[in-house]
C-alpha cells in the first residue's frame, strides 16, 4: 500500500498539546520541542505540581491544566495510561486532531473489560470517547526511550519509520509531517481498523524497521486483513 500523505509539504503545525507527563508523554514533548515545536504540557495534579515536573523532566514546556493546554494546541497527543483516557473531558478536543499514542497492553498493565470484550481496535474505542475529533493512531509502536535515541535526519540511511492510522485522510497527513520533523520516516498505515497491525503483540509493534521493511510488513498486514475466513 502506497502512502499518501506527502509529509514533505510545508508544516503547519506550531503548538503540541500533551496529556500525559509520564515517560511517552515526557519523551513525546521533548522530542517536538527538539524539533522546533512549542509544547503545552498537562498531566494530574495541582498547576504547581504540573509546573514542578515540567521544569525537571520537559524544560522549556509549558505546564498548564489540560484545558488550557490544548486550547492554544494545533494538535493534541493523548499519552495517559490506557485506562484514564476516559477522565479527559472529550468537549475541547472536538474538531481538533487527536493523537492517540496508548496501548492496550494486558500482560504488562492489566486487563481492561471495556477493550476485552469489545472486537473493535484499542483506537477506534478510543476514539468513540472523543467523538468530533479528529484522532489518529500514532507513536504508539515506538519505546519512548527509542523516540530520543533513534532519531535520524531525513535521508540518513537505516532512519526508523513510524505508522500512522486513521479515518481522517488529512489528519494522518498533518502528523506525518510532524513524525518526519522529528526524525523519522512516516507511513500510511490506513484506517483506525488498520492500526491493529501496530498493536501489542504484532511483528511491527514488537520490531524496529527502516521505511521498505515497515511497507512490507503493512502491506502484509492489510493483506491478512482482507483474506476471507473460512466458517
Amino acid at each position: 500500500m502506497s502512502t499518501t500523505l506527502n509529509p514533505y509539504r510545508e508544516i503547519t503545525v506550531t503548538t503540541i498539546a500533551v496529556l500525559g507527563a509520564g515517560r511517552v508523554g515526557s519523551a513525546i514533548a521533548r522530542t517536538a520541542m527538539d524539533a522546533g515545536f512549542e509544547v503545552n504540557l498537562a498531566a494530574s495534579g495541582p498547576a504547581e505540581d504540573i509546573a514542578l515536573l515540567a521544569e525537571i523532566v520537559t524544560p522549556g514546556a509549558r505546564a498548564m491544566t489540560a484545558a488550557d493546554a490544548v486550547q492554544g494546541a494545533d494538535i493534541v497527543v493523548v499519552a495517559v495510561p490506557l485506562h484514564k483516557h476516559r477522565t479527559i473531558d472529550p468537549t475541547g478536543l472536538r474538531g481538533k486532531i487527536v493523537v492517540d499514542a496508548m496501548n492496550y497492553w494486558a500482560a504488562v498493565d492489566g486487563a481492561i473489560d471495556q477493550f476485552d470484550a469489545d472486537p473493535r481496535t484499542s483506537s477506534e474505542i478510543v476514539a468513540e470517547h472523543f467523538a468530533g475529533a479528529r484522532v489518529v493512531k500514532a507513536f504508539n509502536h515506538i519505546g519512548y526511550h527509542d523516540l530520543e535515541e533513534h532519531r535520524l535526519p531525513r535521508g540518513a540511511t537505516g532512519r526508523r519509520a513510524l505508522a500512522v492510522a486513521s479515518d481522517d485522510r488529512a489528519a494522518a497527513g498533518e502528523i506525518a509531517q510532524v513524525i518526519e520533523r522529528i526524525g523519522f520516516d512516516a507511513l500510511d498505515a490506513g484506517p483506525l481498523v488498520a492500526g491493529a497491525a501496530l498493536e501489542p503483540g504484532t511483528e511491527i509493534f514488537s520490531g524496529a524497521f527502516d521505511a521498505e521493511a515497515l511497507q512490507h510488513r503493512l502491506d502484509e498486514a492489510a493483506a491478512l486483513a482482507s483474506t476471507p475466513t473460512l466458517p
